[in-house]
């Protein structure tokens, strides 16, 4: 079940607040981030997604709880994380990474530059921004529950599908940009069968992926 907003009908809590504004406001204003819950999020996401994940559906049911002037209790609807020091956090460890990748290479400035550049805002930002409007139209155009008299009509937030990338992408970062470092690390084997399925055909055509990607920044 995604965790969802109302957005109208009969007895609802409020509309979703404005989260772009101060999320964005938020970013330069490093006192306003909590870095010590991030690192720990970061952590469980490599050894204990669900952790993660559980944990965050009941920080916001403690906390999104406001309370009517009647006394009625009433959420926010608000899942998505509104402090940005995850995005932060992951943009400065793609930099560092890419950078390391670069002075190993012996690139220029002016590629290293563009490298970065195109690994920060292509593979991480630009290609979550489109996966994550894709996934937020399917899922309220096509996954909702249909609403009837006595239920709110639910919608899932924007923000809350690049929540989604932001945690998806961060396993994927450890995995191919620094060296393993964390415990259980063989959980990440599993998909060497499809590696094994398709290295066959890669032979017969002659791709090789490594060298291929590579190329794209090196030449």
């Amino acid at each position: 079940m995604l965790p969802t907003t109302a957005s109208k009908g009969r007895g609802a809590a409020r509309s979703s607040p404005p989260l772009f504004g101060p999320y964005l406001r938020r970013i330069v204003k490093w006192q306003q981030m909590d870095i010590e819950y991030t690192f720990w999020q970061m952590v469980h996401l490599c050894t204990s997604p669900k952790v993660v994940h559980n944990l965050l559906i009941q920080f916001k049911y403690a906390l999104v709880l406001e309370f009517h002037p009647l006394g009625i209790p009433e959420t926010k609807n608000q899942w998505a994380r509104d402090d940005p020091a995850f995005v932060v956090i992951l943009i400065l460890f793609l930099v560092f990474a890419t950078s390391a990748y670069c002075a190993a290479y012996g690139e220029s400035a002016s590629h290293a530059a563009l490298t970065i550049t195109s690994v920060v805002f292509f593979h991480f930002l630009f290609a979550g921004i489109v996966l994550a409007t894709l996934c937020w139209f399917l899922t309220n155009s096509y996954l909702r529950e249909e609403p009837n008299s006595h239920v709110v009509e639910q919608r899932v937030e924007w923000l809350y599908a690049f929540d989604v990338h932001c945690n998806s992408f961060f396993p994927a970062f450890v995995i191919l940009y620094v060296l393993p470092f964390l415990d259980r690390t063989t959980f990440f084997l599993y998909p060497i069968g499809v590696v094994i399925i398709l290295s066959p055909l890669m032979i017969l055509i002659g791709f090789n992926p490594t060298r291929y990607f590579l190329s794209l920044y090196f030449g």
